[in-house]
């Protein structure tokens, strides 16, 4: 299973993401239900470091990945949550396809 824990700061906005596990679909390197889950965040990331410029800690390790914004500057704050609500969408459609592979949490932190 493929656990996805959303932080959102007071105002609802996306401040972090943790994706942990394997999906179990298929064989490694043939589980497209992680393919899908990787590429989605992993897309995000970019868009977040190549496209916006910034600089999140990121960290990615057999079967974890974790993204936490240092920073939202005011002037992107729209960019930042399009291209992390448009992750979730994705997570979420992924989730509803595939609910024995994949779980997605949002919670709120101080």
């Amino acid at each position: 299973m493929i656990n996805i824990a959303i932080e959102r700061d007071k105002g609802g906005r996306i401040v972090a993401f943790r994706v942990r596990g394997h999906a179990g679909y298929a064989t490694y390197g043939k589980d497209i239900v992680c393919a899908a889950v990787s590429a989605l965040t992993q897309a995000a990331i970019i868009g977040l470091e190549e496209y916006l410029a910034l600089e999140p800690t990121v960290v990615i390790e057999p079967g974890l990945l974790e993204c936490t914004l240092k920073e939202r500057p005011e002037g992107l704050a729209a960019q930042v949550d399009a291209i992390l609500e448009t992750m979730l969408l994705g997570l979420g459609g992924v989730a509803a396809e595939y609910p024995d592979c994949v779980c997605i949490i949002e919670g709120e932190v101080d």
